[in-house]
Order: structure tokens, then sequence, then C-alpha cells
């Protein structure tokens, strides 16, 4: 959460009790606000029903060099700028697909 304090500092971002606070400008010049919630991860689910948990502090720096266009777009944009793997996606389970894998498991003895 250091890395977060810092980026808040260098770009003069702001912060409540929940979030941390983006202001932005768009293309006709008026403020608007991203509130991304004060997590450690931010998860960004795909419609092929895989997902990804970005580090906030990668979804900040993205949101901050590229504004304009669309997270996902944007945090591989700054990965491969910034020379780095993306981490790996993961398959979403259906709730019914979890509860019949738990059931099909051995259970312990007590």
């Amino acid at each position: 959460m250091e890395e977060i304090g810092e980026l808040i500092d260098r770009y003069g971002l702001a912060v409540d009790s929940e979030h941390v606070i983006i202001p932005l400008s768009d293309k006709q010049g008026r403020t608007r606000r991203c509130f991304l919630l004060n997590r450690r991860f931010i998860r960004i689910i795909y419609p092929d029903k895989r997902y990804i948990d970005y580090p906030l502090s990668k979804v900040i720096e993205a949101i901050i060099r590229y504004p304009d266009i669309e997270l996902s777009e944007a945090l591989h944009n700054l990965y491969r700028e910034l020379d780095m793997e993306l981490p790996a996606a993961l398959e979403v389970r259906e709730p019914e697909s979890l509860k019949e894998e738990l059931e099909g498991e051995d259970k312990p003895d007590i």
C-alpha cells in the first residue's frame, strides 16, 4: 500500500475512507473523477469468462497514462510499455460448478 501512497502524492490524487479519486478531464475540458475502491487488487472480468486481478497501483498508472481508452486496454498498454508480463488469467467458475467440485472432494474424518 506504500506504493499507492507514493502515487497519490506524485499525481496529487484525492482519497477518502474507501476510495482513491483520480481527477480527469474529458475532451471538452470538463473535469470528471474516477473513484477506485482502495483495495490491493482490482479484478477485471472479461467476456470470455476469465479474469485478472491487477494491483491497484498499476490500475492507477494505467488510468492516468491512458484516460481515454478502456481500462483493460490501458492496462495492456501499460504492461507492454513497462515490458512486464501480464498477471495470469484465471477462469470464472459458476457457483454450481464450484458446489459440485466441493461435494466431490474427499472430506477428512473428524
